[in-house]
């Protein structure tokens, strides 16, 4: 099966998943997170998130409970000028939101919001599918993976990557390009990944 193949497979079995069910999922997650952020000071602590869409695990619940324990939150937002980038911004209840070119909803651009992935600790990143060795399957635009190449090539060591997924998402293997990265971390309701 092709990547986008499997992509189309996986979108459609999250798509199909009953709505209270992904709720349940997101909270289920949310605990997990919870757990894994225990060792992180919330005050001084940056976590950037993402406003879940087409059938995504649901992040509202996630936000609500990392604002409860005193997280600073970011969310990502396509670079104005360097295509394929992303930029992250400050995000609290009061954020005003626009929405981008693939419908998703991020903070309106304000260059006083940015913050710059090096004062991030936690990135949160949306599946669509991975496999037993952190390998990810995305939408297939490459944003995530330009950031992750930052980790990854050490200029970021202390960013901790987690992906948030449904259980329904985990096959037995990603086809793999030369740019993939795998995720160090990976929260599903059942279970906490480490690779």
């Amino acid at each position: 099966m092709t990547r986008q193949e499997l992509r189309h497979k996986l979108q459609q079995v999250r798509r199909n998943l009953p709505a209270e069910q992904q709720l349940a999922a997101a909270f289920q997650v949310a605990d997990k997170l919870e757990q894994r952020l225990e060792s992180f000071v919330p005050q001084e602590t940056t976590v950037a998130v993402y406003k879940s869409f087409a059938g995504e695990l649901p992040t509202s619940p996630i936000i609500e409970r990392l604002w409860q324990l005193g997280f600073k939150t970011v969310l990502p937002v396509l670079h104005p000028f360097a295509k394929g980038h992303l930029l992250f911004l400050s995000y609290t209840s009061k954020t005003p939101m626009t929405i981008n070119k693939y419908g998703i909803e991020e903070p309106e651009l304000n260059a006083q919001n940015v913050m710059p992935l090096s004062e991030v600790q936690v990135l949160l990143m949306p599946l669509v599918g991975f496999d037993h060795q952190g390998n990810r399957l995305g939408m297939g635009g490459g944003y995530y993976d330009r950031t992750l190449a930052q980790w990854h090539n050490g200029n970021r060591p202390n960013l901790s990557p987690i992906g948030l997924s449904y259980n329904e998402q985990q096959v037995e293997s990603i086809p793999v390009e030369s740019w993939d990265i795998p995720l160090p971390e990976i929260i599903t309701p059942a279970k906490h990944w480490r690779f």
